[in-house]
């Protein structure tokens, strides 16, 4: 069974509140070796049911044992997910600095603190559309830190110039894509992506592909491009039937982690 426990944390970089859930084994014990994976957009773990998923995988006994820190999103989302180094064409993203600052200076070490885990086996960060972006943002700007991430319906869009512009080129104007091609390998890395076949109707270079599953191959192939292994590194989920919503990514979500943490792994 697992213990959950909601934690308010008064954030200096953010200047405010920030709401966390976690939930972790409760046969655990305090040196017991532990992994952690910080979610993004937490306030969505209620309605995911994510409990009851990992009540299911552990009482199978399919995956190992992690503490999950479900970070609830402000009302200033938009401006905190997002990428750090360069906000989208709206400045959309703005605070993501201070987002990113908040995971390491405050975050991490109030978990170490608060559970008296000085080191976790590894650590891991996921999340959903924009939280999703943020999520692979923050690892590939500090690999040293992580070992996975996952993406579900990531909003790889995210973008410097209008696509409306004549100028738009989705070679040089998607931010995350041009974050990893001027990047560095990380070979400890490993990526999970997840996307629905019904995620979105938009299909701006008209190719019958809708735009967040061409977005993310586009991602992956850039990830391959710096040397990354689409068979040992990189594992893609896609559901012909899945939306753009939180039960599909519940429905995913043991995917994930059974990729992730598997017992037989």
């Amino acid at each position: 069974m697992m213990r959950t426990e909601d934690v308010y944390l008064s954030s200096e970089s953010l200047q405010r509140e920030v709401k966390i859930s976690f939930f972790m084994p409760a046969a655990c014990q305090p040196g017991d070796p532990l992994s952690l994976l910080l979610i993004n957009d937490g306030q969505d773990m209620e309605k995911m049911h994510f409990s009851s998923i990992l009540d299911k995988l552990y009482t199978a006994s399919s995956i190992e044992p992690l503490l999950f820190a479900a970070i609830h999103a402000g009302e200033d989302r938009k401006m905190e997910y997002g990428t750090q180094m360069v906000p989208d064409y709206k400045e959309r993203g703005a605070r993501a600095p201070l987002y990113t600052a908040f995971i390491f200076d405050e975050l991490i070490p109030f978990i170490r603190e608060k559970f008296n885990i000085p080191s976790f086996t590894e650590k891991a960060f996921a999340g959903f559309s924009l939280g999703g972006l943020s999520a692979l943002d923050i690892v590939w700007n500090r690999p040293g830190e992580f070992t996975k991430v996952g993406v579900f319906s990531g909003s790889f869009w995210w973008r410097s110039v209008d696509q409306e512009d004549e100028n738009y080129d989705d070679n040089l104007h998607r931010i995350m894509h041009q974050q990893i091609r001027e990047g560095k390998y990380a070979p400890w890395l490993k990526f999970f992506f997840q996307c629905g076949a019904l995620d979105e109707l938009k299909d701006r270079n008209k190719n019958g592909i809708i735009d967040s599953i061409d977005d993310t191959l586009d991602v992956i192939r850039e990830l391959e491009a710096q040397g990354y292994n689409r068979e040992t590194d990189i594992h893609y989920l896609e559901l012909a039937d899945g939306h753009h919503d939180v039960f599909t990514w519940g429905r995913a979500m043991p995917a994930f982690l059974k990729w992730g943490w598997s017992v037989s792994r």
